[in-house]
């Protein structure tokens, strides 16, 4: 399962986008329960925000069950996501992810030739008083024996972000292959969830 990924470095034109924090900092570690960056359409205008990586619907009173994942095999039936599927589609920004393989689960870094990567992911929000939270689930696809994002090309993301896609077009695009990676065997610094920094990326 995809339960950790990086960003730690974008673009200019990234950050010059609605919404984008003027104080974000780099992350090598992201796990559930971490705010990330998200990628929205709102009103034909694309805009990003911060999101906790656990889908938290309104409707949902107990908090301790937050699914940071959705299947792509299930997503347009099951209830905690049809809905979003339907209306609040987003995506995930990263520059990769880790996987981890083998009897002794070493580790690897995912990534992709352009650098930055769009992970296919659903939102929600939770009124809370006078605030609203945002959140997210990653839709994931088997790999294998694993489970790894839904990376989305540009034209992807066009279908995946907008408004006027038919379900047609979301289905026949949650059945396209995962693109061609590039991956890398780590030292096992990145096992320690805490540890946040660049040496995550140490080669084994």
């Amino acid at each position: 399962m995809s339960g950790r990924f990086a960003l730690f470095r974008w673009s200019p034109a990234l950050a010059a986008l609605p919404g984008f924090p003027p104080d974000h900092q780099p992350h090598w570690n992201l796990a559930p329960g971490s705010r990330v960056l998200m990628l929205r359409e709102l009103h034909g205008e694309r805009r990003l925000d911060l999101a906790r990586w656990g889908l938290t619907p309104a409707w949902l009173t107990d908090l301790s069950k937050t699914p940071a994942h959705a299947r792509v095999e299930t997503l347009a039936d099951q209830p905690m996501f049809r809905e979003p599927f339907r209306s609040r589609r987003c995506l995930i920004l990263a520059n990769g992810f880790y996987e981890w393989r083998g009897l002794r689960k070493r580790p690897y870094w995912i990534s992709s030739e352009g650098g930055m990567m769009h992970f296919a992911a659903l939102w929600e929000a939770y009124p809370a008083g006078d605030m609203e939270y945002l959140s997210l689930a990653m839709v994931t696809q088997p790999a294998a024996d694993l489970r790894r994002p839904l990376v989305l090309d540009e034209e992807g993301q066009r279908c995946w972000l907008s408004a006027d896609s038919t379900s047609v077009q979301l289905l026949e695009l949650l059945s396209r292959p995962g693109p061609q990676l590039r991956e890398r065997a780590l030292a096992t610094l990145v096992n320690d969830p805490k540890l946040d920094g660049p040496e995550c990326l140490t080669p084994a």
